[in-house]
């Protein structure tokens, strides 16, 4: 397991969770929610959390469909991921299979009495957790960086 902090972010079309874990990369945890929609904004935060938690890599939620597919969504997340890896380079940036990251984030919320309409960011938090989790917890069992690299395109 390399040693370092991470972020992990889960992207929408309204908000960004994100979520960093411990230089061990032992737990993963919230950090915050970005309003999505200006994305000039958007970048620009995601490029001052960066600065600010010095990771030694960003996990980017890559949304597939329950077979493996990638649709419309995950063309999107690639565009995204490869503009982030310009802007934050040399630190890279990996795209790891999201599904069901959402879904299970809204249940330990629900079973945590956090009602769906008050915690809509918070599940978007918890789901960069989730992502994050899944990530190091493959990083650990395999020995290997989770997910895909994205190469930076000049």
């Amino acid at each position: 397991m390399r040693r370092g902090r991470r972020l992990a972010f889960d992207v929408g079309d309204a908000r960004i969770g994100v979520a960093s874990c411990d230089p061990d990369g032992v737990l993963a945890t919230p950090v915050e929610t970005v309003p999505g929609r200006d994305v000039p904004a958007a970048h620009r935060r995601l490029g001052q959390l960066v600065e600010e938690y010095e990771p030694i890599e960003v996990i980017v939620g890559l949304p597939r469909s329950l077979s493996g597919g990638e649709g419309p969504a995950a063309g999107k997340i690639r565009g995204l991921a490869q503009e982030l890896a310009r802007g934050i380079a040399p630190i890279p940036v990996r795209l790891v299979d999201e599904r069901m990251t959402t879904v299970t984030a809204s249940q330990g919320l629900r079973a945590s009495g956090v009602k769906s309409k008050k915690g809509r960011s918070v599940i978007d938090q918890a789901a960069a957790v989730v992502i994050l989790q899944n990530a190091l917890e493959s990083e650990r069992a395999s020995g290997v960086a989770p997910g895909e690299g994205v190469q930076v395109v000049i």
